[in-house]
């Protein structure tokens, strides 16, 4: 098999992959761009490849310096973290194509997935909840203006092959559709090259949760608990934590199933993450597939024992090393994303260079991240510069466990989300677990009023 693999990504994720590559005896290659050329995915892998300037077009997304970049460097296979070219199906069947293992589920997957509104019939064929909606993408305004008037509004009209919270807009009443409807296949069309969108109920104030995945490629496939990702800022995941404390031991047995179906219905393989809405009455509804490692993969991580990255080397065809019975959610985990930006400003990212950092310790305490001090960040990229996870028995503890660590956790020489983070993590409605994915709007906009008002 494979001894060699290149990693087309940056930052922490690019740090995690050269670990586990490591801890199963394979050699890394990582690529940067210009930008990038003192980052330390570049510095610490055992070899590293400059792939072009600092724009993603032209060195991250660049897709056939990273198929050259495999084959200068004798690398057998690619692993694309989260982000960038990782559920691109063009780009998988390419590495296929040159002899390369993508490390990562079949062009096939990818594509039906890709396409939500392909996605969705198959999860309806397959037995899955489905939100109600149109069957497939919708092609005219008259169409739309029936379908919406069968389900009711308010309505999301979608891009069938969105994502991140792009081409996604409200309708709450017949004379905004037309217009909301081509803003959205404009927003499709700019961001993805894909102008198709379709419709579906918008459920209100429900609870994002979703299911980790993992199988191989003989049709072994494994749940791995959920992990609820309602604390949401436009449609951008701020706080994961795993288990949801909106689970009951029948609706994780549920859904889990649903997942696995999910899974089997598109003959999919490695790591996946299918993404459930849950109403108040704890009733679910398919939302979408995604075809790579999550960045919140740690809190599952954590409440289960089960290295996802490092298990993604079934890629070479290996079988999984357990079954779901061996699988066992113990104890709570939470996982903060550390952004380089200002809240008080409206998330203002915050570029710049690190002129002191100290990061929290001790048991339980886990931080992903590749800043160091003296790294300035570049103004290019995500914002995020490192994951704090804690893990403890109980919710509760690992909410306090969190609130030292976010206390504890220092970056000097830019703005940060830290404090923002400690506020969230110790408001009442977070600790009551009472939230859902409308919460942090309100928040911020309570907060904003609090402080006009001089509180």
């Amino acid at each position: 098999m494979w001894k060699k693999v290149l990693i087309a990504n940056r930052g922490e994720i690019a740090v995690r992959i050269i670990r586990a590559c490591r801890e199963a005896g394979l050699q890394c290659v990582t690529v940067y761009s210009t930008a990038d050329k003192t980052a330390l995915h570049a510095e610490i892998a055992d070899e590293s490849v400059c792939i072009g300037p600092p724009s993603v077009q032209d060195s991250y997304l660049n897709m056939n310096a990273l198929i050259s970049a495999c084959q200068n460097t004798g690398a057998e296979a690619l692993h694309p973290g989260f982000g960038f070219l990782s559920e691109s199906a063009e780009f998988a069947q390419l590495c296929i194509d040159n002899g390369i293992t993508f490390i990562g589920p079949s062009p096939a997957s990818i594509s039906m997935l890709g396409d939500k509104a392909r996605a969705k019939e198959t999860m309806k064929a397959a037995g899955v909840p489905v939100i109600p909606g149109s069957d497939g993408a919708v092609t005219s305004v008259e169409e739309a203006k029936k379908i919406a008037a069968e389900i009711g509004y308010p309505v999301l009209v979608k891009a069938s092959a969105g994502g991140g919270g792009r081409g996604i807009r409200r309708i709450d009443r017949e004379d905004q559709l037309e217009e909301q409807m081509s803003v959205a296949k404009e927003e499709a069309k700019l961001f993805f090259g894909n102008d198709e969108v379709y419709l579906e109920k918008l459920i209100v104030g429900p609870h994002h949760v979703e299911i980790q995945i993992i199988a191989d490629q003989m049709g072994n496939t494994v749940a791995l608990g959920e992990r609820d990702c309602s604390m949401q800022r436009r449609n951008q995941k701020v706080l994961e934590e795993s288990p949801s404390p909106l689970m009951t031991p029948e609706l994780r047995k549920a859904m889990q199933e649903a997942a696995v179906r999910a899974a089997k219905a598109c003959g999919y393989y490695n790591a996946g993450t299918i993404e459930f809405l849950v109403d108040d009455d704890r009733n679910f509804y398919f939302m979408e597939m995604n075809t790579r490692i999550q960045v919140e993969h740690p809190v599952t991580e954590w409440v289960t024992g089960v290295d996802l990255v490092q298990t993604l080397l079934v890629a070479q065809g290996k079988p999984l090393p357990f079954t779901q019975d061996d699988i066992e959610v113990r104890g709570h985990a939470i996982e903060c994303r550390i952004n380089a930006e200002n809240p008080e400003q409206g998330f203002r990212p915050s570029p710049g260079k690190i002129r002191s950092l100290h990061i929290p310790g001790g048991p339980g305490i886990r931080v992903d991240s590749a800043v160091y001090q003296g790294y300035t960040i570049p103004p290019y990229y995500d914002s995020m510069i490192a994951k704090l996870i804690v893990h403890a028995p109980t919710r509760s503890q690992a909410i306090m466990k969190m609130r030292w660590a976010l206390a504890e956790f220092i970056v000097d020489g830019i703005d940060s989300n830290i404090d923002f983070q400690l506020r969230l993590i110790k408001n009442k409605d977070f600790e009551a677990g009472t939230y859902d994915n409308t919460f942090l709007e309100k928040f911020l906009a309570d907060s904003k009023n609090d402080k006009d008002n001089g509180k």
